[in-house]
């Protein structure tokens, strides 16, 4: 049976340098790997308060124009990053919070999620290193701490699946599988952005470091925007930069170059 697991483009095109600052941007971050480092866990993930004020001061540098674009729930994002609540796509698109503080949901089946759930969660609990992470209109299966059990993990979702039907799909990840609603990734999650205010008439910066990331590539590439890999890796993002520590260092440097423009006005 044929699988339907997403696989993007993987044209290694990446440029080394960095575009050169504008302030008519509207940018789109990921978080994991991008804006912190992944950890072994996902709720081991901490944020820092220089995060934080640096958070802050894209949304202000961007005049609002700025938004999260993650596989976290948007209730995570929120802990994660309190008392802050950005503009945010969640779970790869499937749930979008706007500048205006609407949320928005890709209707899905239920039932058949949650079947999927308990089918994945017995399989985690028999293999010492999986983690089943369960968000709500998505789940992820982790083997970051049992590598060795990738091919097991893919077969084991690739079977959930099978049984779901046409609205569910399969997306590889760094060191996870997920099974999420079809119609909704990151790709589509900056397209329904960049149709609003004030994202529209703006040019989409995206950077973000994983393969789930590609398909916001692909659509900023096609909108003539920037898009910007995190780490090696192919990829068709037209710009590379090295880790999550470089993308804060350029994005702190973003925010002073904002405020020079906005002081000699």
């Amino acid at each position: 049976m044929q699988h339907r697991l997403q696989q993007p483009g993987s044209a290694d095109a990446a440029d080394n340098r960095l575009p050169a600052y504008s302030p008519d941007w509207a940018l789109f971050l990921d978080i994991d790997g991008t804006l912190l480092e992944h950890a072994e866990r996902p709720d081991a993930v901490r944020a820092d308060a220089a995060l934080g004020k640096l958070l802050v001061e894209l949304h202000e540098a961007t005049g609002g124009a700025f938004a999260l674009i993650s596989g976290r729930p948007i209730a995570e994002l929120d802990v994660l990053f309190a008392p802050l609540r950005l503009p945010a796509a969640g779970q790869h698109g499937v749930e979008r919070r706007d500048a205006g503080r609407k949320v928005h949901q890709h209707a899905f089946p239920v039932e058949p999620l949650r079947r999927a759930t308990r089918q994945l969660g017995e399989f985690a609990a028999r293999h010492a290193g999986l983690l089943l992470e369960d968000k709500g209109h998505s789940l992820a299966l982790h083997f970051r701490l049992a590598p060795e059990l990738a091919g097991a993990a893919r077969e084991a979702v690739a079977n959930a699946l099978s049984a779901l039907g046409p609205d569910f799909e399969m997306q590889a990840g760094k060191l996870v599988f997920e099974i999420k609603p079809g119609g909704r990734d990151k790709g589509t999650a900056i397209e329904e952005f960049m149709a609003e205010v004030p994202f529209a008439g703006r040019l989409p910066v995206f950077v973000g470091d994983d393969t789930s990331d590609e398909y916001g590539f692909a659509n900023v590439n096609r909108m003539g925007g920037h898009s910007i890999k995190v780490g090696p890796g192919p990829s068709t993002a037209r710009w590379r930069v090295a880790d999550a520590a470089a993308v804060r260092k350029w994005l702190g440097a973003y925010v002073s170059y904002a405020a020079s423009r906005a002081g000699g006005q």
